[in-house]
């Protein structure tokens, strides 16, 4: 019994001996690498990096400490800037080693509205060149309610804090029938390019009006388009350049026809930003080649098309913010989203058969935002957009009721009730003229409940 106590004794102690060298080398390894990762955490942070607890985790935004501010910074840098998108999330998840920063969020939106006039028959979009010009008696007026301008994002950071630094941006809300998923934006961000699915950059959306109603001015150039751009800052300005998907709409006749196009428009800015960014000013332009085919000749014809915007947003106070845009040009009509799909880009020329004409246009809008409180404030806007396609008596009986010009007011209030949910009033007001001279107007109020998260 001795012996065996002995033997065990002997066996601890030789295990014992062959375990302390490799748990003081293992320790020394670990203490030299933690070493390493406090160097590097030291690096990390002088880049203005989160320090890294090794693991991913999910964290609620608040908004308060140095460590959401810098994630929010960043997720706002990757996002769209107009009022109906989605906000910030409130909800992030944070990768391994704070290499990544992956946003989750949107909100849910309610409207209640009531047309009387001429009714658009579309609870999410107060478009002014789909008022009806010939409504049915006794249909005068019509009440709409609807969730399908509800929103859903995903933000995904890479490398956040470093000059490698990757961003992808993706949301849809639900406008399409039976509440179908549309999509909004996809795109990649790295180094000032953006490459994929957004608005065109003739859309300023730091000018864009606060609106219950998603289409918002009728003159906006809120066209979702494919876009390769690249935009460069340096203190307050920025330069951009890019190109886009040619989406061309025309008119065509006996002597006509759309053939593919080969080029792809060339958008352009400058902007001066100042007050923090507060204050912004944007000069931007466009330049586009439509080709169609003549079929008198035989043969294809190359048009060419281009816009010129100015674009603006200035607090005069604390109490009063003023917006505005103008645009005008040759052959962009389907940049405008009231005229957008009218085939109003290029239209048959009445002197010269087989050919097409660039139709001049212009749009704009002006208005100011009343910031009553912290939380109360309201927007009043005016927008029109025309152009100038020529008369041509030999088109059918349907060119009387091409679109010619359209007017567009909006006036509301909005309450942010908590930090989650906001609620608003609106009365909106449309003109929709036609080719023929005839008129129609529409008047909407409608009323929002939103809850973001």
């Amino acid at each position: 019994m001795v012996t065996r106590k002995l033997k065990k004794v002997c066996l601890g102690l030789i295990a014992l001996l062959l375990i302390l060298p490799v748990t003081v080398i293992a320790q020394h390894r670990s203490d030299k690498h933690s070493k390493k990762q406090d160097k590097k955490e030291q690096i990390r942070n002088k880049k203005g990096l989160l320090p890294s607890n090794g693991r991913a985790e999910v964290v609620v935004l608040t908004g308060n400490g140095d460590q959401d501010i810098m994630i929010l910074d960043e997720f706002y840098e990757n996002a769209p800037k107009h009022f109906t998108a989605p906000g910030l999330p409130r909800f992030a998840l944070i990768g391994k080693n704070r290499k990544f920063f992956m946003g989750v969020g949107g909100y849910a939106k309610g409207t209640a509205s009531f047309d009387f006039g001429n009714p658009i028959d579309n609870p999410m979009y107060f478009t002014t060149a789909d008022i009806p010009m010939h409504q049915a008696d006794g249909n005068g007026g019509l009440y709409q309610m609807s969730a399908g301008t509800s929103n859903i994002f995903f933000n995904f950071i890479a490398l956040p804090g470093t000059k490698h630094k990757l961003g992808a941006y993706i949301n849809f809300n639900f406008a399409n029938p039976d509440y179908g998923f549309d999509l909004q934006n996809a795109y990649l961000t790295y180094a000032g390019f953006t490459i994929g699915y957004k608005f065109s950059m003739m859309f300023d959306g730091l000018v864009a009006p606060p609106t219950i109603d998603q289409e918002g001015p009728s003159s906006m150039a809120s066209v979702s388009q494919t876009v390769a751009n690249y935009v460069y800052k340096y203190k307050g300005w920025q330069f951009a350049i890019g190109v886009e998907d040619p989406q061309v709409s025309m008119t065509t006749d006996a002597h006509t026809a759309l053939v593919n196009q080969r080029i792809p428009n060339i958008p352009a800015y400058i902007q001066y930003g100042w007050d923090e960014g507060n204050s912004t000013i944007r000069f931007s332009a466009i330049l586009r080649n439509m080709q169609y085919r003549d079929l008198v000749g035989n043969k294809n014809h190359n048009k060419a098309g281009w816009g010129l915007q100015l674009t603006g947003l200035s607090p005069l106070n604390s109490f009063i913010t003023v917006y505005y845009q103008a645009m005008y040009g040759k052959g962009i009509s389907n940049i405008m989203q009231d005229m957008n799909g009218l085939g109003l880009d290029l239209v048959p020329d009445p002197e010269n058969q087989g050919r097409l004409k660039a139709v001049e246009s212009w749009g704009a809008y002006g208005g100011f935002q009343l910031n009553f409180t912290k939380n109360v404030f309201s927007s009043h806007t005016y927008s029109q957009v025309r152009n100038y396609a020529p008369h041509n008596p030999k088109l059918s009986d349907s060119w009387n009721n091409k679109y010619k010009y359209a007017q567009y007011m909006a006036h509301n209030v909005f309450w942010q009730a908590t930090p989650t949910i906001q609620v608003g009033v609106e009365y909106l007001w449309g003109r929709l003229a036609v080719m023929s001279g005839e008129r129609k107007n529409d008047h909407r109020i409608q009323t929002m409940v939103q809850f973001s998260f």
